[in-house]
């Protein structure tokens, strides 16, 4: 049952042109596609207010968004930043490491992306693709992981010591929404690039993804660092309750 607001809302003209695109002019998922943005607007406007303070007390923040393959992490780091002041914020998602780089220490790479003072730096996938990506698809070694695994929390506690807030999200997905996305995605040709072979074996490697990323959430959901876990299937949702829940935590600045 629509209410006053939510006729306000069609009458507006976006809602004329979500319903005029809607096949079977769907008042409920219009409606709700209009609270998701109001909402959204409400949340990107707190977070520019947090990075006027991060940048006036010189904070430095670390915002790493992890998750399973088509869960949603690219969309999250998007409407997070997308309103935020670009001089003082920045998004990493880094290729494949060169050869040069397979050489070095794994977190030097990592390293060299950290935010400086007054900057927010969203890391569209992390230091974490050696706790599950890696490991599941065969791109390090057994003693690599191992070591990965046996240094993370020494790492993240000296950045923590040296002053940088480390907030880590992880999006969650049922095995049938991954399985829809992926094909979605395969007959968009607006979409397709998205699709790797990591992407096209997720399915396949269900539950080696599901061992690893137990493994990962034992060792590394610590006290100081811990992990704020979101089901990804309803993508509106999820980014509602992960912006807020950011927001809280950066309410603590």
């Amino acid at each position: 049952m629509l209410n006053k607001e939510d006729l306000k809302l069609l009458n507006t003209s976006r809602g004329l042109e979500y319903l005029l695109q809607s096949n079977e002019m769907d008042f409920t998922d219009v409606v709700e596609r209009l609270r998701y943005e109001k909402h959204l607007i409400d949340l990107q406007a707190q977070l520019i207010q947090i990075q006027n303070k991060i940048v006036s007390q010189r904070k430095r923040v670390i915002v790493l968004v992890e998750g399973r393959e088509f869960a949603g992490k690219g969309d999250l780091v998007h409407v997070l930043s997308e309103h935020l002041n670009p001089r003082s914020m920045r998004i990493v998602a880094l290729s494949k490491p060169t050869p040069r780089e397979s050489e070095q220490w794994y977190f030097r790479r990592y390293i060299k992306q950290l935010p400086e003072r007054g900057e927010i730096a969203f890391f569209d996938r992390s230091w974490y693709n050696r706790a599950v990506v890696e490991p599941v698809n065969g791109f390090c070694s057994e003693k690599e992981y191992k070591r990965f695994m046996a240094e993370v929390n020494h790492f993240e506690r000296m950045l923590t010591e040296d002053g940088i807030w480390i907030i880590k999200i992880y999006l969650s997905i049922s095995r049938d929404e991954q399985r829809g996305r992926i094909e979605a995605a395969q007959q968009d040709p607006l979409s397709i690039w998205r699709l790797t072979d990591v992407d096209l074996k997720a399915l396949e490697l269900w539950d080696t993804y599901s061992k690893f990323e137990k493994k990962m959430f034992k060792k590394t959901n610590t006290a100081t660092n811990p992990w704020f876990v979101f089901r990804g299937d309803d993508k509106r949702a999820t980014q509602i309750m992960a912006f807020e829940q950011l927001l809280s935590i950066l309410a603590g600045l």
